[in-house]
């Protein structure tokens, strides 16, 4: 049993020193970050142009134009969170040393769930100002939907962007990959943000956060079990 403890403790830290690494190197350029936003910003700017955010029809793609624009704007920070650990040779550090690849992996999907967390609670009010919501639904289960769905997609897109480092057109080839994988998570996610902002019941948004939670879990959990074959692969 001690035995256990010890090596879920050493895990455990192993994870909290990739990210805070991760998280200081962030930190100190905000390069990923800013650019993520500003993109965000202008998929949902040049949406509400597009549409008359008066009118009951903004309330059905609201949804949609939210998880989209997060999304698109994330690949960017998918891709230079891999592309950092190739300068320098650490990728080929980190593989000769016995710790296990899935505590940095982990570390990886947390460091990158901050960031575009960080982003959408910039890019919210805005998001409900240009498109005039008033949700007739449980505004609140939107802080269970989005993260959820959130998850998913930096779950998924940090995998992926860890198979595709050494292809050089990875930036074109993570939205190829991470896309169709990742839109069952996204359709559960916009609909689940549509059932709340229209309030069209209790039971359908429920059903999409299950089914969101599902694909965490079975997702996360390939994702470590298979993380070290990615990491040791030539």
């Amino acid at each position: 049993m001690s035995i256990h403890v010890t090596h879920r403790e050493s895990w455990l830290a192993l994870v909290w020193t990739h990210l805070q690494k991760d998280l200081r190197i962030e930190w100190r350029s905000w390069q990923a970050v800013t650019s993520m936003l500003f993109y965000a910003l202008l998929v949902v700017v040049l949406f509400s142009i597009a549409f008359d955010p008066t009118l009951e029809v903004s309330r059905q793609i609201a949804g949609g134009v939210l998880c989209v624009a997060t999304m698109f704007a994330s690949v960017s920070l998918l891709n230079q969170a891999w592309a950092r650990e190739t300068r320098h040779q650490v990728i080929d550090a980190l593989r000769m040393t016995p710790a296990d690849g899935a505590a940095l992996f982990f570390a990886k999907v947390l460091t990158n769930f901050f960031f575009v967390c960080i982003v959408q609670v910039v890019l919210g009010p805005v998001f409900f100002i240009f498109y005039n919501l008033h949700p007739l639904g449980d505004t609140w289960l939107l802080a269970i939907v989005i993260p959820l769905g959130t998850w998913a997609l930096v779950a998924n897109g940090t995998f992926f962007a860890a198979m595709s480092l050494r292809c050089k057109s990875r930036d074109l080839l993570l939205p190829l990959i991470l896309f169709p994988i990742f839109l069952p998570a996204l359709l559960a996610m916009v609909l689940s943000v549509k059932t709340i902002l229209t309030g069209d019941g209790s039971d359908p948004h429920l059903l999409w956060i299950k089914m969101l939670a599902g694909y965490d879990i079975i997702f996360m959990t390939v994702s470590l079990l298979l993380f070290d074959t990615v990491l040791q692969a030539e």
